[in-house]
Parts: structure tokens; sequence; C-alpha cells
């Protein structure tokens, strides 16, 4: 069965779904799920993209390799190894997502102790500070852990995670346990 709404655009029912064709090109496919009784599934009154949560951008890569961290200063940290980008918007230690949304950032930071020094995990926000973690001291390292909500433009904003530690000869821990940087988007905007 095909009722047409438009002239150029229908929506066509097949045996167990529903295909929706778009005026220029491309369908949309409805089909129930196999658990017996009814289903609803209610759409939002939004324009633009309408995200679920099969495809919402996430991503999360770890230190493989240090980073030297600077004397009482700001210092970019590297995160060369992806475990998963779902929508490919990690690259050179940077999350540009290009869906407008709040994202939820999480970072965490290692390094070796010794001393006493202030050390801190930061989110930076298009190359500014953002948000300041905590850090957590240990008899043999230091961890700094920094978890924040982000609203992110979809187009130019982008998120980074610095490192702050104020002695020097310090350098971040690299494996995936200890020194990560993951997000996923929380909500459309």
């Amino acid at each position: 069965m095909t009722m047409t709404l438009d002239g150029t655009s229908g929506i066509t029912q097949m045996t167990g779904s529903i295909v929706m064709s778009g005026s220029t090109s491309g369908t949309t496919t409805i089909i129930p799920s196999a658990v017996a009784g009814s289903n609803t599934a209610t759409l939002p009154a939004a324009t633009g993209t309408v995200m679920v949560s099969g495809n919402m951008p996430a991503f999360s890569a770890y230190a493989g390799t240090t980073t030297a961290l600077t004397n009482g200063g700001y210092t970019k940290i590297g995160f060369d190894t992806e475990e998963f980008d779902t929508n490919s918007n990690f690259a050179s230690s940077r999350f540009t997502p290009t869906v407008a949304g709040y994202y939820q950032i999480n970072a965490s930071i290692q390094a070796g102790a010794g001393g006493s020094y202030e050390f801190s995990a930061l989110i930076y926000k298009n190359g500014t500070l953002y948000k300041a973690g905590t850090d957590n001291v240990y008899a043999t390292t230091y961890s700094a852990i920094v978890s924040s909500l982000v609203y992110l433009n979809g187009s130019t904003d982008y998120v980074e995670i610095y490192g702050f530690c104020g002695t020097a000869g310090k350098t971040t821990t690299a494996n995936s346990a200890n020194t990560w940087f993951n997000g996923s988007m929380v909500r459309a905007a």
C-alpha cells in the first residue's frame, strides 16, 4: 500500500514494516520489535537532526605514550590511542563533535609522585580553561580527575584535556587505565 503525501514523497507499508520515502532521496524504514503487543514511538517536536541512542557521538581514547608536564604550567595531554570514536569526531587529542548538544566529558591523568606539588586535570573548551578537576595523592603516583557536562555547538566548539603540575620533571603515565579521555552526547541542543 502506498499513500502519496505531496506528489513526490510517500509512505509504503510492507509486511512488518513501514518505509517512508523522502521528497528528493533516501528512505526511512520503521520495523517494530519482535515483542508481542503494542509499541509506541513518540518523536519530539524538533527541527533538524533528531538523535536516538544509536547515533549519539561518543569516544574514548588513552595515552599510549607519555607527555612531559611543564613545571608550574599548563600542558595539553596527548591521547594517541583511540578505543572507539562513533562519529569520527576525535583527532589530535581533541574532540570536535559535529552534532550540537550537551556532552559528558571525563578524563584522568596520572604521573609519578615525588615531592609536594599541585597536580590537576583540566577541561579546556576552545582553547580556554572551562573546568578544573581534583587531585589524589598516592604513595607512588599522583592522579587527577575531571568531569563535567559541556555544551558544544556542533561546528566550531572543541574540548581538550590539559594538566597542571607544580613540580619539574614529571611525565604522565601511558596506559589505558590511568591516563584517559572520553565523552558522549547526553542530549541534543
